[in-house]
């Protein structure tokens, strides 16, 4: 069987994948990492996000976190659209917010990844239980990107 016709792996093994990569991890909160995931997803899904982008969100800090490879990302059984999405919302250092939010832009499916991404990492809830310097760093970082990314008019993109 050739690469291209290997069938996709489906949500729930896109899921699983993603939770086994980053097992063990938390989130500045000291909640299981799995948890800001799944939260992702389903935000990336109630806000009207389709099969490719619900897997990138699964998938969307695995290679910024050095839970998976790049190399591995492109290799792996999912649609180019998919690996396209999951590559644009992952920073690189260095890199200025202003360059990350065009590339977030310049790529169809990408900009509802992020934004449920920016929902959840901006919840008051989740903020509320952090020290106040970093909730005010934080706070402050999402509002940025937030701006940078603009009202924008993406299909299935909240507000739009």
């Amino acid at each position: 069987m050739t690469p291209t016709s290997r069938t996709p792996l489906s949500l729930p093994e896109v899921e699983a994948l993603a939770r086994a990569a980053h097992a063990g991890r938390t989130d500045k909160a000291g909640r299981p990492y799995a948890e800001h995931l799944r939260a992702v997803a389903e935000g990336v899904r109630a806000r009207g996000g389709d099969e490719e982008q619900i897997a990138a969100a699964w998938l969307h800090d695995a290679v910024e976190d050095a839970a998976l490879s790049e190399r591995w990302l492109r290799g792996a059984a999912l649609s180019r659209r998919t690996k396209d999405i999951v590559l644009a919302v992952t920073k690189r250092a260095g890199e200025p917010p202003e360059a990350y939010a065009a590339r977030i832009l310049a790529t169809p499916g990408a900009l509802l990844v992020k934004e449920a991404d920016l929902a959840h990492n901006a919840d008051p809830a989740r903020l509320a239980v952090l020290d106040e310097a970093t909730r005010k760093r934080l706070t402050e970082k999402y509002a940025r990107m937030r701006a940078l990314l603009g009202p924008g008019d993406e299909p299935g993109r909240a507000g739009a």
